[in-house]
């Protein structure tokens, strides 16, 4: 059986769209008012006086005044947004993941049923963007072909098809297409390398009490993450990171 993960990006938000669905989550008109009176002030306050202007080799742009726009890193931001996606699965037959602003959809395709149902599911995401007024960012929506014999089938987004990917990075873990985790390895203990540089090239010290703390700290995190889903499975792969584990030893 061949997984196929597809994955896509959400760029614009619709106020109006949201304010509509604050009902079936059961706001009153009160606090619904509250949100709007929000987001009002807060988008006028962020936009107010700004300008931007375009940088091109030597050359700059006259400056422009920013007339759209939403304020990111705000209270509600995060909240508003899982109430406003929160019925994108609605219909959908495959498995749908979704964190922050990322869409997964997973489909087991070992017979054509399965590549038309990956793609009835794609349609049905399409038509939810357009429906809610949002978009999604077809160029970086991508393939993964997971499983031998895979017959890598082509999907599409829209109007738009969707390029394959021989690996795809979740949430920090890279995952390819042979599910081999020596590429996470590899990029892991290219991190902690990298970390352990800047160490040694700004601390003078190399006693036990001032090397150890950073490593534990700035370094092992790097080896550490998420280490129950990619852990080293084979030797060549345990011996790279017991590499840098011992860099700080010498």
């Amino acid at each position: 059986m061949s997984p196929t993960w597809t994955c896509a990006k959400h760029l614009t938000l619709s106020h109006t769209t949201s304010f509509s669905k604050f009902d079936r989550h059961g706001f009153d008109r009160w606090t619904t008012q509250w949100i709007r009176n929000w987001l009002d002030g807060h988008i006028r306050n962020w936009l107010d006086g700004r300008t931007q202007r375009v940088a091109v080799n030597v050359s700059m742009s006259k400056g422009r005044p920013v007339t759209s726009g939403v304020p990111q890193g705000s209270v509600l931001g995060l909240a508003l947004f899982n109430i406003f996606v929160s019925n994108m699965d609605s219909g959908i037959k495959c498995t749908l993941s979704t964190f922050a602003n990322n869409t997964k959809l997973c489909g087991v395709v070992d017979m054509l049923e399965g590549r038309d149902a990956v793609q009835r599911d794609l349609d049905r995401l399409e038509r939810w963007a357009c429906v809610n007024r949002m978009k999604f960012n077809k160029a970086k929506c991508k393939v993964l072909h997971m499983g031998w014999g895979n017959l890598k089938h082509d999907y599409r987004l829209g109007g738009e098809w969707i390029e394959s990917s021989p690996e795809e990075k979740d949430l920090g873990v890279l995952v390819d297409e042979k599910l081999n985790m020596s590429w996470q390895c590899a990029l892991a203990a290219q991190k902690a390398n990298r970390v352990l540089g800047c160490i040694k090239s700004s601390v003078t010290s190399r006693s036990r009490e001032g090397i150890l703390p950073l490593y534990s700290t700035l370094v092992r995190p790097h080896l550490q993450y998420c280490i129950q889903l990619w852990g080293p499975q084979y030797k060549k792969d345990m011996e790279l990171l017991e590499q840098v584990q011992r860099r700080p030893r010498r």
